[in-house]
């Protein structure tokens, strides 16, 4: 079948697969059978959503809520269910973020020592405001309230790599060996 013909199925039974269409994000229906796969390997295990969630989130990048309402049906429980674990744990998103996740700091350790300036710099830079995705999908920015680095203030974190004593003068620096 082609991928506009199952673009054009609806949710109606099982086995039906919507497709997202989000301009470039579309949930494509191989990772919807990747879903399938991970529903069906832990269906009948009590607790298991959380790394049903996990696992799905790593297939499509993130949770658009077409994929929690498919994956609440093979789980045979409620939407509102998968939806407030998606939003209760911040591990998870409901909009797609870029390859590089930057992440600034503004607790007050960080904030007293100018990350609002590094944040700025990085929206100036890069064109886009907190919680967005650049036009290339290579970064997103998120502002937190606390990395738990005081000590190393201000921070910021791309990925798994933690920067501490950041100027803004030189966050670009760090950002491009990214690209």
């Amino acid at each position: 079948m082609s991928n506009d013909a199952v673009a054009q199925k609806e949710t109606t039974g099982a086995g039906k697969q919507p497709a997202l269409d989000m301009g470039v994000d579309t949930i494509t229906p191989e990772m919807y059978r990747k879903i399938d796969a991970i529903v069906e390997r832990y269906r009948d295990k009590p607790g298991s959503l959380i790394p049903v969630l996990q696992q799905a989130q790593e297939v499509c990048g993130y949770l658009p809520h077409i994929v929690q309402r498919y994956i609440a049906q093979g789980m045979k429980m409620s939407p509102s269910m998968v939806f407030g674990v998606a939003t209760f744990y911040s591990y998870f998103t409901l909009v797609p973020r870029g390859k590089h996740v930057i992440r600034v700091c503004l607790g007050t350790a960080c904030y007293v020592k100018r990350s609002e300036e590094i944040l700025e710099k990085i929206k100036d830079e890069l064109d886009l405001e907190v919680g967005e995705v650049t036009r290339d999908k290579k970064y997103s920015l998120e502002a937190v309230r606390c990395l738990g680095a005081c000590g190393l203030a201000p921070v910021v974190v791309i990925g798994a790599d933690t920067y501490g004593d950041v100027a803004a003068t030189k966050v670009m620096d760090i950002v491009k060996k990214y690209e």
